[in-house]
């Protein structure tokens, strides 16, 4: 069994963060997913970028598309759509084995819709529609606007991967609509066991932002927190999900089949060469969980990494850490609030440049 294989039996999902034809079209997803134990496909669009831009797969329908009367995001959607479809065949049989636990591939709303309830509902059922796999995932960005069209998407019965969630707020009010999703489609007497989503936390991004506020300060206290602000912030985050999914507010949703939205880890691979290159996935593996891992940071741990139960470990050092951070006066909700805004442009940079190959 390989050490990423070994991840699974402990209840963490692994998902692969990269999508392209190529590694549709050669086989290799097919035997990542059989070999590693990966159980799902995560896309953004630098990623997409990164594909269409280098890989030669799409040169030729590229070209096509470009002699037809259509605007830049109309190409390419008509360039990841079928690979989309195609992703998500490749993953159906996990699906079906899981009962729809696993075997997702997941494909953003517009970034440009960041801030817009209606146009992110409306984009996200067009998407839903035109790929037409039950296995696919809409990502929508935990914004105020993305909160409201969290819970008319869930209601409409769409799997959905919510992301750029960074503080305690964020966690809250994507884990409660939910919830109210679901308990919208109860009430409209339609079923609620099918219906799936995560919720995505982004790790590296808090520690490049917070580390160099640490590093200011220079205290002892200050300067032990490097490396841990993100991996505290989600063990607390956890327990925060554990409190509501295994609570009274769940438990009639539960009674009538319904899936807790489940934790995702996102942005895992180490950014500061002075840490651990696989404490992102080793030391947050736990139960109900899923880490979407870039293929650098799988090939990283294939090679060294160790599967362990780690997430439920230390998690009275982990509030201990983000009290400690507040003492030293950097506000975490902030932090938070600051990291998504940032996170919403680099996807909306990446879109714009991702249109660009196609206009």
């Amino acid at each position: 069994m390989s050490k990423i294989a070994a991840i699974k039996p402990l209840g963490q999902s692994i998902w692969l963060d990269n999508l392209s034809r190529g590694l549709i079209q050669s086989g290799d997803l097919a035997k990542i997913l059989k070999e590693d134990g990966i159980v799902g496909v995560t896309s953004n669009p630098a990623i997409f970028f990164k594909s269409i831009s280098s890989d030669p797969l799409y040169t030729g329908d590229l070209a096509e598309l470009k002699k037809q009367d259509l605007t830049a995001e109309q190409r390419y959607e008509a360039l990841v759509i079928p690979d989309l479809q195609a992703a998500c065949d490749v993953t159906r049989a996990i699906y079906d084995e899981t009962n729809g636990k696993d075997g997702y591939v997941s494909l953003e709303v517009s970034p440009t819709l960041s801030h817009d309830a209606l146009g992110t509902i409306s984009n996200a059922k067009r998407l839903w529609a035109a790929i037409n796999r039950p296995n696919l995932m809409i990502k929508v960005p935990a914004t105020s606007a993305g909160i409201i069209a969290i819970e008319e998407l869930i209601a409409s019965g769409l799997n959905i991967n919510v992301t750029l969630m960074f503080n305690l707020k964020h966690v809250d009010e994507v884990l409660t609509a939910y919830i109210r999703g679901l308990e919208a489609r109860v009430a409209a007497g339609l079923p609620v066991d099918r219906v799936h989503a995560v919720a995505s936390v982004f790790l590296s991004r808090v520690d490049s932002l917070i580390d160099p506020q640490l590093e200011a300060i220079g205290t002892s206290e200050a300067l032990a927190l490097r490396g841990e602000v993100a991996k505290s912030f989600v063990k607390v985050s956890y327990e925060h999900y554990k409190k509501l999914f295994h609570g009274t507010r769940f438990a009639a949703l539960k009674a009538l089949g319904a899936n807790p939205q489940r934790m995702l880890w996102a942005s895992t691979g180490t950014k500061n060469k002075a840490y651990s290159d696989v404490m992102y996935v080793a030391d947050l593996i736990g139960p109900e969980t899923v880490n979407t891992v870039p293929d650098a940071t799988l090939d990283l741990f294939r090679d060294h990494g160790v599967a362990a139960l780690t997430l439920e470990t230390g998690t009275d050092k982990a509030v201990a850490n983000m009290a400690a951070l507040r003492k030293l006066g950097i506000n975490y909700n902030l932090q938070g609030e600051q990291l998504q805004t940032e996170g919403l442009k680099q996807f909306d940079d990446a879109f714009v440049k991702l249109l660009a190959l196609t206009a």
